[in-house]
């Protein structure tokens, strides 16, 4: 019975291995033909070593256009707009919650269906409620939703998981002569931190990845993002294929760096359905 269990097991991680990899596959192939020449990223049966490994790739498509200043554009929305997300909808998601006011279910109710507006429904008029205000070519369209709400997503999230949180801490904290204030400064929010990253890296892979707001906000080149900045750099040297996936494989590492250094928390946060002891 014990040498089936473990052939099972073996069988089990066999094809979860398998499957990682095949789903890995891109990823593999877009990093390989980043440290390739023109010649070697097509050619049959495919290489899979590069020989030799061209690392002056990086070099040459990052000086092509000014993707420096497009990640420094790029990285002030992205950290404004996780801000914002994370300040307003934890303390919306606490008042649906943890607060009792007339009204509230309905609110909540309204706040859901607003999920489903597909965002091009309401593309043009935000946008014409933007260029009324002659703040479009600027980051404040891309940065200010994010601070009135951030998503009802995001609020229906962490909602679920302060309804988790028991009551009796609420009740104590009452006692003490604790408010609103303090109980979610003091008890909520260091009990739903795995929550909050949940939030925070869903807002930063959003944002980061963002093309179609900074397409229709900014017009200037100078305040390009780096999915902008990519897709002019697609424009311009669509045959240089060692380039692009070179400038690829930069704009795509931080997203990957940032899921890793989260993902315990990310885990975490997704299957966690109480507090711990």
């Amino acid at each position: 019975m014990r040498t089936k269990a473990w052939v099972e097991k073996g069988l089990v991680y066999l094809v979860l291995v398998a499957g990682g990899l095949f789903s890995l596959l891109p990823l593999i192939w877009l990093i390989r033909s980043s440290l390739m020449d023109m010649g070697q990223i097509f050619e049959l049966p495919p290489i899979w070593i590069p020989d030799p490994f061209r690392f002056g790739n990086f070099s040459e498509a990052l000086t092509i256009l000014p993707f420096g200043r497009y990640f420094i554009n790029t990285t002030v929305i992205v950290i404004f707009t996780m801000l914002g997300v994370l300040v307003t909808c934890s303390i919306s998601a606490y008042s649906f919650a943890r607060m009792s006011w007339r009204g509230r279910n309905l609110v909540f109710g309204l706040l859901l269906s607003s999920m489903m507006l597909p965002y091009a429904v309401t593309l043009i008029p935000t946008f014409i409620g933007w260029s009324k205000l002659g703040l479009t070519n600027s980051f404040i369209p891309l940065i200010a939703p994010a601070w009135f709400g951030g998503g009802a997503f995001n609020i229906f999230l962490l909602r679920q998981f302060y309804l988790s949180i028991p009551r009796d801490l609420d009740e104590a904290a009452y006692v003490d002569g604790a408010s609103h204030w303090r109980i979610f400064i003091s008890i909520i929010i260091p009990l739903t931190r795995p929550a909050l990253v949940v939030v925070g890296l869903f807002t930063f892979l959003a944002s980061w990845n963002d093309f179609l707001g900074p397409l229709v906000y900014l017009n200037s080149e100078s305040k390009y993002t780096l999915a902008l900045g990519l897709q002019q750099f697609k424009g311009m040297y669509a045959a240089e294929w060692h380039l692009m996936m070179a400038a690829a494989t930069v704009v795509l590492a931080p997203a990957i760096v940032v899921f890793f250094i989260g993902q315990r928390y990310f885990i975490e946060g997704i299957t966690l359905t109480g507090i711990k002891a």
